[in-house]
């Protein structure tokens, strides 16, 4: 590592939405190829990264439920849009050079490797970025909370959240210019106060495991980086 950093391990949990880009569906190559571009640069800076993305690029299971249909297809349908997504980031690092290695909760051993805290962590250790696929596994459960599970089980300093926004507002300062930005703010505050950042089972896992959550805004390049080099702009919500 050529210079100091705020966390040393962390997993980057990335919307599906952030991949589309200008695009109305799918995967916007310029924007996958600069994500992996700073996760590689994380990685040269000696941090260890773990990723989660989204699928809401390709499949909301919610939009089922919301139709009326089946929640638990159409989230098993979701967790497919994530190993998806996992797939072409993977190979976006692997064009640069970057190693990596996919795993997911749901089985799927053709395409990926079947998730193992014991496998994660050594591939961690070796400086590889590990994807995490597939959400929990389960139905019900956000890939936020997937990502802040999966933070607790890999002993992450930090869990990063990709945002639309530079941090957590009162409101959507897209909408509402009169929205306060919280510079740093509590777990507890956090879901007093009902701010959308993450569903509430992310966050109270989050804090349940003192894991901090730092909100940036994937849009801004090269953010991720200088957060972790103590620069940036950034809402910090930890409980100390």
């Amino acid at each position: 590592m050529t210079e100091s950093v705020r966390f040393r391990r962390v997993l980057l949990k990335v919307s599906g939405e952030a991949l589309l880009g200008d695009q109305p569906f799918g995967i916007d190559e310029k924007v996958i190829d600069r994500i992996a571009g700073e996760v590689g640069q994380a990685v040269e800076l000696g941090v260890e990264v773990g990723l989660v993305v989204g699928g809401g690029n390709i499949f909301r299971g919610m939009t089922i439920a919301k139709a009326g249909g089946n929640r638990v297809a159409g989230d098993h349908m979701g967790m497919l849009a994530t190993v998806m997504n996992a797939i072409g980031m993977h190979e976006a690092l692997e064009r640069r050079g970057i190693s990596s290695r996919v795993f997911s909760a749901v089985p799927m051993p053709t395409i990926c490797e079947t998730f193992s805290q014991q496998r994660a962590e050594r591939a961690l250790k070796r400086s590889k970025v590990v994807l995490f696929a597939g959400g929990t596994g389960n139905p019900f459960f956000t890939t936020d909370s997937g990502a802040a599970l999966r933070a607790a089980e890999m002993g992450c300093d930090a869990l990063f959240k990709g945002t639309q926004v530079d941090g957590i507002y009162s409101a959507d300062p897209r909408k509402d210019p009169t929205a306060i930005r919280f510079e740093r703010i509590t777990h507890a505050e956090v879901l007093a106060r009902g701010l959308q950042v993450m569903d509430t089972a992310a966050v109270a896992l989050a804090r349940d495991n003192g894991i901090p959550l730092v909100v940036f805004s994937i849009q801004e390049p090269n953010a991720f980086v200088d957060i972790l080099r103590g620069k940036g702009r950034a809402t910090i919500v930890a409980d100390e």
